[in-house]
């Protein structure tokens, strides 16, 4: 599976330094970008039971769906889709006011059964492996650490991946995406369904200011809970049921306090 051809454009054969071989599964699922620049890095999960079955559903022209690089739980990463081109990995999803976002992004799929198989670890081996890739990514595109995103970031309610287990902490620790500790879980007042008014507001705005596509209408809909939800299962993944607590509250507080 390990390509012996020289690198193109668009192209990895190697993540250096840690010297890791990317092999080559092209897929066809793809197309021009249509706005720029690249500067979204996205991770993704691919919620099927075996790994092969998955590559090859993101190789079938039938499937409508690809990636630009997949990593296997044992650390083989394999490319299907040049940077320079849109793979088709996003859906409807939106950030920062960019609705087309596989045209703004990267995508990476990790091998991985997810939620519907009880939500099991990624192995140490896999995330190594998208350390380094995502390193060698955002070196080479205009990436800033607050766009490096869960799919659930940007279609909140409509997917749930990478999911609450991963280790977004230990991406952080070594360079790769915006983070913060969590504000600790305790009493006090929160936000939620049914609540409306200008505290509401307030928060919509906060978390339409960090990137989430959100609108400010001042009522805690469904779409403001799914933000929420996906804004815990990022950021405050001890507990991710779509209230805003005074936990969320706080630690999304930090995370924009944080901002460049």
């Amino acid at each position: 599976m390990i390509s012996e051809v020289p690198t193109e454009p668009g192209w990895i054969d190697r993540l250096e330094p840690a010297g890791i071989a990317v092999g080559r599964a092209p897929s066809p699922n793809h197309g021009e970008r249509r706005c720029g620049p690249t500067d979204i890095l996205l991770i993704h999960y691919t919620g099927m039971p075996d790994a092969d079955q998955a590559l090859a559903w993101l190789r079938n022209p039938e499937s409508g769906v690809s990636c630009h690089f997949f990593v296997f739980e044992d650390g083989r990463v394999v490319q299907l889709v040049s940077e320079e081109r849109r793979a088709w990995h996003a859906g409807l999803s939106r950030w920062a006011g960019e609705a087309d976002v596989n045209s703004r992004s990267i995508g990476i799929e990790l091998a991985n059964p997810g939620h519907p198989a009880g939500s099991p670890p990624f192995p140490e081996a896999q995330i190594r492996s998208l350390v380094a890739l995502c390193r060698t990514l955002v070196g080479r595109h205009p990436m800033p650490a607050r766009k490096v995103l869960a799919h659930s970031d940007v279609a909140p309610g409509r997917k749930l991946d990478p999911g609450e287990i991963f280790p977004w902490d230990r991406l952080a620790a070594a360079g790769i995406g915006h983070w913060c500790a969590p504000a600790p879980i305790g009493p006090g007042p929160s936000i939620g369904p049914a609540d409306r008014g200008p505290d509401v507001a307030r928060l919509q705005a906060l978390l339409a200011l960090y990137g989430y596509g959100i609108a400010v209408t001042g009522a805690f809909d469904p779409a403001t809970e799914a933000v929420v939800a996906a804004f815990q299962r990022h950021f405050r993944p001890a507990r991710v049921d779509g209230v805003a607590d005074p936990s969320t509250r706080a630690t999304l507080r930090r995370l924009l306090a944080a901002l460049p």
